[in-house]
Order: C-alpha cells, then sequence, then structure tokens
C-alpha cells in the first residue's frame, strides 16, 4: 500500500507560492498562519527539499518549489473545479457574484431576494469588491463590472451605462436661490470625486470654462460615500443616478438641475466563456438581471 498523500501540505504550499504569504495562504484556506508554517515544515521533512527562501517581503519559492509549483496549482485548480461541478449536479446550485461595491449595496442586494423567489433552488453568494478576480481560480460565477468593455477571453454581456447627476439634500438646495443653469452649482461647495475630475468634466461638457473652483472641495473614492456626504448636506455631488435613484424617490436627496452627464464606461456581467460553463444557473440570473434593469428606476 502506497503512502498516503500529503494533500494538506501540499495545498499550503500551492496556497502560500499563490498568495506570497503565509497569513495570506491561511486566510485563503481559513486556518492559522501558525498551521500553514507546520504544514510546509512537514512537507519539507517528507520530500526532503527546500520549497520556500525567506525575504523581507515575505517568502519567495526555491527553484525546486518553482518547479513543481505550476503543476501542483493546476492539480488543485481541476481538483476544486470538479468539486464544483459535482456540486451542480445535486439539487441545490450556489451561485457566486462578485460586484463593484456600490452597485452591490445601492442597487443589488436590495433585489436578490426576488430573484431568490423565483428560483429557491439557487443559493445566492454576494461579494462585494473592486478587486480583480479570476473567475476559473477563484470559483466566481458572475463578476460585474464598471469600465469599457474590454475583458478578454470572457462572456461579455453590457448591462447598462449610467450618467451622472448633480444631487444635493432638499435642506442645502434651501439654502440658495434656485439653481436654474450649471454655473450656480458653483455657488454650493462641491463634493469630489477621488480623481476630482467629474466636475472639471461636467462643466467642460457644459461649455463652461475650467476654474479652479471645480476641483476644490472634499473628495471621496465611492458613489456612496458622495450619497453619503450629500445627504449630510455637505455640499452637491455628481453620482450616478442608479446609485442615488432610492435616496431620490425617498427625498432624502433632490437633483439639483436635469442636467445628466452620460459616461462613456458602463457596467458589464463577465462570466466564462460558454464552453467552459457548466452553471446552469447562470443564464437564469443574467435573465433576470436584464428583467430588472428594464423596469422603471424607482
Amino acid at each position: 500500500m502506497g503512502a498516503v498523500l500529503p494533500l494538506l501540505a501540499l495545498r499550503a504550499f500551492v496556497e502560500t507560492a499563490r498568495h506570497g504569504t503565509l497569513k495570506a495562504a491561511a486566510d485563503a484556506m481559513g486556518v492559522t498562519s501558525g498551521a500553514i508554517s507546520q504544514q510546509l515544515k512537514l512537507l519539507q521533512e517528507r520530500t526532503g527539499v527546500v520549497l520556500f527562501e525567506r525575504t523581507r517581503q515575505g517568502v519567495v519559492l526555491s527553484a525546486a518549489g518553482t518547479r513543481v509549483y505550476p503543476e501542483l496549482k493546476q492539480a488543485f485548480d481541476q481538483i476544486e473545479s470538479s468539486l464544483r461541478t459535482l456540486e451542480r449536479l445535486r439539487g441545490r446550485q450556489t451561485l457566486r457574484i462578485s460586484a463593484a461595491p456600490t452597485f452591490a449595496t445601492a442597487w443589488l442586494a436590495s433585489r436578490l431576494p426576488g430573484f431568490s423567489a423565483q428560483h429557491p433552488q439557487i443559493d445566492v453568494q454576494l461579494d462585494a469588491t473592486t478587486q480583480m478576480v479570476d473567475l476559473r481560480r477563484d470559483g466566481v460565477d458572475i463578476a460585474i463590472r464598471h469600465g469599457l468593455g474590454e475583458y478578454p477571453g470572457m462572456q461579455v454581456e453590457h448591462l447598462f451605462a449610467p450618467v451622472l447627476l448633480p444631487v444635493a439634500s432638499p435642506a442645502l438646495l434651501a439654502t440658495t436661490a434656485p439653481i436654474t443653469i450649471a454655473r450656480d452649482c458653483l455657488r454650493l461647495p462641491l463634493l469630489q470625486d477621488a480623481d476630482r475630475n467629474d466636475w472639471r468634466l461636467w462643466f467642460q461638457s457644459m461649455d463652461i470654462a475650467a476654474e479652479p473652483q471645480m476641483e476644490r472641495g472634499p473628495a471621496f473614492d465611492d458613489d456612496l460615500l458622495l450619497i453619503r456626504a450629500a445627504e449630510a448636506g455637505q455640499g452637491i455631488a455628481l453620482v450616478r443616478d442608479i446609485h442615488a435613484a432610492s435616496e431620490i424617490a425617498a427625498g432624502r436627496l433632490a437633483v439639483a438641475i436635469d442636467l445628466p452627464w452620460p459616461q462613456a464606461f458602463a457596467y458589464y456581467a463577465l462570466s466564462l466563456p460558454a464552453e467552459e460553463n457548466l452553471q446552469p444557473c447562470i443564464p437564469l440570473f443574467l435573465a433576470w438581471l436584464r428583467g430588472q434593469l428594464a423596469q422603471p428606476t424607482v
């Protein structure tokens, strides 16, 4: 009878090589860094080969580790893929969706119960992140991202192209004369995006020459933060219409002036090509998503 394969130690090796640190590998496996270290020690004792070298930045593969890592990584990726296939063959399915935080929080999360009611056999897992994901490696079925639609090797579906609207709290708007032209927005503090580009470009689209004031004011790196700051009366914000729809409908925000600015960027749903995709609930979700987007915004 052959020796038992040290699968746990081999996976600890793969995850450490994949992520570059013991802590990241531990997070990926749901264990402690000490457990990862112990497994790597056992693997080295079993093989008699040094697989990692320590540096100030973390650990790096040794020559021997570099040689075997690609094959072991492929093997564990295939095991995970086979496991997901087996899970799909049972009655219940899990659909994992990765979406940008503001889209997930302000729009998608509140609508997901409707999908679950229509498809109770499908468990939905929603991850809110802007980080890049590898659909093949990370087990993500659908990634919803904001960009120009250039995603090589992926099945790409255009969802919608949001526009930027100038919004503010009704209380703040009541403190100034009515805003009737774009330049009137300069009477209020401008709440900026992280790059301080949106207001300047919005004024430019209205044929208003650039001024230093257009790039001044507190900056926020997410639409949700801009919305909350505008709700608190800190100033006037340019936010995507779909993200502020509920606040506008509830009266917590008001459109300062109806001059929307279309954006070149759009939201896209990414999934694996049809020949690689064995997840039958992906087309069901995409069809439901299209139906939701076709409904009037409330």
